[in-house]
């Protein structure tokens, strides 16, 4: 089994992004699946032509999208992505569109294939907060997870993807008071453990509940 695990660079005045930091720290194996680790920017509509680049290269069975929530104090398994972009600041290239759509042909929002509530209680059980998420955002957050869910939808039947929101850093709050922030080495712990769940939960469906894990 290939796993892709994608994490986006510094945007929006930050010197660091705990998505990428963290997926660079992942184990190369989990559970016996390969885990490819691609960094990708943050930037509209680029981020999606380097993540099919990399599907095509790879083939995966499963793609994991990584992002920073600021603001966000667990890691959050996301259910569903919209067909919209709205940034309430540019990307990384300048551009900042307006609730426009990001695909007129795709669908007015994709749900993952991913076991996010098993997802959810596996981070739990490794001691780290977690719950699922309603809301990837509009941001490219939300863009990518779209995104590969169209490619899924257009070019990849056979592909299971969806993303997970991560918290700040420590250093991302210095200046940012009353925000909650997780340790590195915490973050990565809490996405090994989803992974382990992704894995684990292959050809099966995801589990029916996890206790207070829904928001």
């Amino acid at each position: 089994m290939k796993i892709l695990v994608t994490g986006f660079d510094p945007f929006g005045g930050d010197k660091i992004n705990p998505a990428i930091e963290a997926v660079k720290r992942l184990p190369d194996e989990i559970n016996g699946a390969e885990i490819f680790k691609l960094e990708i920017p943050t930037v509209f509509n680029k981020s999606a032509e380097v993540v099919r680049k990399a599907i095509e290269k790879e083939n995966p069975d499963y793609v994991l999208n990584v992002g920073q929530a600021g603001g966000r104090s667990g890691l959050t398994p996301e259910r569903v992505a919209i067909n919209i972009n709205d940034g309430r600041i540019p990307d990384n290239e300048g551009y900042q569109p307006l609730g426009e759509p990001i695909h007129e042909d795709g669908e007015t929002a994709y749900f993952t294939q991913l076991p996010i509530k098993a997802e959810a209680k596996a981070i739990r059980d490794a001691g780290l907060p977690a719950s699922v998420s309603n809301t990837a955002g509009t941001y490219v957050c939300n863009h990518i997870m779209y995104q590969v869910q169209y490619m899924r939808d257009k070019e990849f039947p056979n592909i299971k993807a969806g993303f997970i929101h991560i918290p700040f850093l420590p250093e991302q709050v210095v200046n940012r008071p009353n925000t909650p922030s997780m340790a590195l080495d915490d973050i990565v712990k809490g996405l090994t453990a989803a992974l382990s769940a992704i894995v684990d939960r292959d050809g099966k469906s995801d589990i029916e509940a996890v206790e207070g894990a829904n928001h």
